[in-house]
């Protein structure tokens, strides 16, 4: 797409919100909430998830493939609500397509501004932790804090089934924020997309002293943000729709869908 097609983009036309599955739906809350009247295309990837497991390749790969799938419906704008997937994928994906391209990235910055005695615990995909963009945040904002980091291996899994409040998850939950809670975290980010579905039972666990924080709220303010310089703004008053996709396999998907949104969807498999 070059950056003259883009330029006739239409105001009118949907955001492209994707995630390797579900986990995203909590930033495509926020993005709703302060847009009402966008057209959004929420696409899950789950067939693919979790992404936290899989090569640097393995991540562009299917980020091209679900931006592509995308872009065919004429999307304006490209949010990728997905940690993993913006630490593996987002510079090639802003070389390669001209439309503005909105990622996420753990909240160390607000996590360290937040934290009273100095100690930030980071719970997320080991896909995450490992990369460069990651080394980098610690690099800018976790100089002057100690951060405690934690790969929590199968949470998503858990959550993309739809087991928010199940022995098993809340098992892991309690088994991943233990030792930061041990370091004696006060603050505690919440590093992926899916995690904010737990929020109630992490809370629950670490107590409500702890203090737990996500990025949903900052992506939506980066997307107005960057549709208002490109006057990209949908000037309809109306309620916009939300149109889920999934290439999901499991027979309970658009339950789950609904479970995570809040009310009923049309869900269109791939």
């Amino acid at each position: 797409m070059s950056s003259a097609t883009h330029s006739q983009t239409s105001a009118h036309a949907a955001i492209g919100v994707m995630d390797s599955g579900v986990g995203g739906i909590s930033v495509l809350r926020h993005v709703h909430a302060l847009l009402p009247h966008e057209h959004i295309h929420y696409f899950a990837d789950s067939a693919h998830a979790p992404y936290g497991n899989k090569s640097a390749d393995e991540i562009k790969a299917r980020c091209f493939a679900v931006a592509d799938f995308l872009i065919e419906k004429q999307v304006k704008a490209l949010v990728v609500a997905c940690n993993t997937a913006t630490a593996a994928a987002i510079a090639d994906m802003r070389t390669r397509y001209a439309l503005p391209i909105i990622g996420m990235e753990p909240a160390v910055k607000p996590a360290a501004a937040a934290t009273h005695n100095g100690v930030i615990g980071v719970l997320a995909t080991v896909g995450t932790l490992q990369s460069a963009q990651f080394a980098a945040l610690l690099e800018s904002y976790g100089r002057h804090v100690k951060v405690v980091t934690q790969g929590c291996v199968g949470l998503v899994e858990c959550i993309e089934r739809g087991e928010l409040d199940t022995p098993q998850t809340k098992a892991l939950i309690r088994k991943y924020t233990a030792p930061l809670l041990a370091e004696g975290a006060d603050t505690i980010v919440l590093g992926c997309t899916h995690y904010p579905f737990v929020k109630q039972a992490i809370q629950d666990i670490v107590g409500s002293q702890v203090t737990l924080i996500d990025t949903g709220a900052a992506v939506a303010k980066q997307l107005k943000r960057q549709l208002e310089e490109k006057n990209l703004l949908n000037p309809g008053t109306a309620i916009a729709e939300v149109q889920f996709w999934t290439n999901s396999t499991a027979e309970n998907a658009a339950h789950v869908t609904e479970q995570l949104w809040g009310e009923q969807v049309e869900e269109h498999r791939l």
